[in-house]
This record gives C-alpha cells, structure tokens and sequence, in this order.
C-alpha cells in the first residue's frame, strides 16, 4: 500500500477532503476497513500528543473529531467487524443530573471512538439511576461524569454513592471532568480520575484498559 501514510498525514493536517480521498481510494482498491480504522486511530493518537503539546487547541480537537465521525461514517455500513473490530474497551459517559452542556463530553466521545473504545453516550442531564444501571448492562471499566456547573458536585458524589450501594463501585473507574472540576472536585466526589482536558481523558481510559 504505496498510499499508507497519506491518510495519516492527512488527518494529522486535519484535511478533511484529502483524508476522505484517502478512505475511499483504500477502500475501491479492496483495502479491509480495519486497516484503514488502524491507521485514523495512530492519527487521532497524534493530534492528541500535539494537544499536549499545546501546538494543537481546542479548535483542532474538535476538528478531528469531526473527521473521524466521516470516516466512520463511510466505513460503518460496510460488512465485516468494522465497528467492533479495533474495540479497546467499553466507556460509558454522560452529562450529570441538572446540566445540559455537552460540548466537551462530545469531544471526549468523538476522541475516544477515534482511538478505538466502543462509547455508550447517555446524553445530558442524567440521572444517577441511569448511570448505575448502564454500568450494570455494560460492564464497563470505565465510568465518565460531566459537568459545566458547580453547583451539581453532589450529583456526581450521589452517582457515585449509588454505584457503592449497588455493589459495583469496586468493578468501575469514576472518571469526572469539565471547566469547574479539579483534585479537590474529585475527592468530594470521591471519583478515582479528574481528567483535565479530552486527550487526559482518552489517557485514562486507555492506562484502565492497559491499551497504552
């Protein structure tokens, strides 16, 4: 594959025509999407090592992310295990109860399906019980809570209060992040991570999976 490269300097640029081009060249000439998934995921890890860098912002997050939603968007419908087949680990993530900002929860969404991790996004405004009850189904190692505004601290504490009552607090990583949260956010919660930006996010799910 003389092309391999192309598409992740591409991406890395952040050249939306130019890494659709790429996707769709790869795949007329029998390409298996996984591969092509493989090499926006090495991508994806880049844009976010230049994050950390602080030679990419926000703004470049958030574009990434955009791109990969295309490219997922060519490659889901085609048969095989595209959609499972560079699954890492499953997280579960929402905005807690009384907060409707989703912004940066939809960046981290976008930036953990671009690495990989299979995303169970329950929304804005979530309720404790539903938090509880999706750790349950799922299994998950991992567990995202979001907000915007202080003042819904103790709904975060009572998710996690809740998941101790139901027996599963010690079977799941309490993630917590946004503009408000810091160290001391994160022992009232009594989360085990605060995840300062997306990409410290992505970090933390990828060392509880041990996927890097």
């Amino acid at each position: 594959m003389g092309e391999s490269g192309t598409l992740t300097r591409a991406l890395v640029e952040l050249n939306e025509e130019r890494v659709l081009a790429a996707v769709n060249e790869r795949l007329a000439a029998g390409e298996d999407p996984l591969a092509i998934i493989k090499e926006c995921n090495e991508a994806m890890v880049e844009v976010g090592k230049l994050f950390e860098k602080k030679e990419y912002y926000l703004s470049e997050l958030i574009m990434s992310g955009e791109i990969m939603k295309g490219v997922m968007a060519v490659l889901e419908p085609l048969p095989g295990e595209v959609k499972t087949g560079a699954h890492e680990g499953t997280v579960v993530i929402g905005t807690v109860k009384e907060d409707i900002h989703d912004i940066g929860k939809n960046i981290v969404v976008s930036l953990l399906k671009g690495t990989g991790f299979e995303v169970v996004d329950l929304g804005v405004d979530v309720a404790s019980a539903d938090f509880v009850a999706k750790v349950r189904e799922t299994g998950t190692k991992v567990l995202g809570l979001s907000t915007l505004l202080n003042f819904t601290y103790p709904e975060m504490k009572k998710v996690v209060d809740d998941l101790s009552a139901a027996g599963l607090r010690d079977k799941v990583k309490v993630v917590i992040g946004g503009a408000p949260c810091n160290e001391r956010v994160r022992e009232f919660v009594g989360a085990d991570y605060y995840a300062p930006d997306a990409v410290a996010g992505v970090n933390i799910c990828k060392e509880v999976y041990g996927a890097g």
